[in-house]
């Protein structure tokens, strides 16, 4: 596993965005169930997030333990963990 450099950082950001606007759209959807419009741009979200963490996770390892990339084995541990230094180089 590849530490989080620049280029993991910014995937890593991207990831959020997406997870922030489908947080947002959800929301929406609680009040207005039958928007058509929300409910395609959120199942959208949902895909570009789902490719977003298999990129992530290929590239630098899993983002948390519901995926842990266990084709090679469990790879949950092997990535620096957000609190060690090398995980924020």
């Amino acid at each position: 596993m590849k530490n989080n450099g620049d280029n993991g950082n910014s995937l890593m950001r991207k990831i959020a965005e997406v997870s922030f606007a489908m947080d947002e759209l959800r929301l929406f959807l609680d009040t207005h169930p039958d928007c058509t419009a929300a409910l395609a741009d959120f199942t959208a979200r949902m895909e570009q997030r789902a490719d977003l963490l298999a990129e992530y996770t290929e590239k630098y390892g899993p983002v948390d333990s519901y995926y842990p990339g266990t084709d090679n084995g469990w790879e949950w541990n092997c990535a620096p963990m957000p609190w060690k230094k090398e995980a924020n180089v």
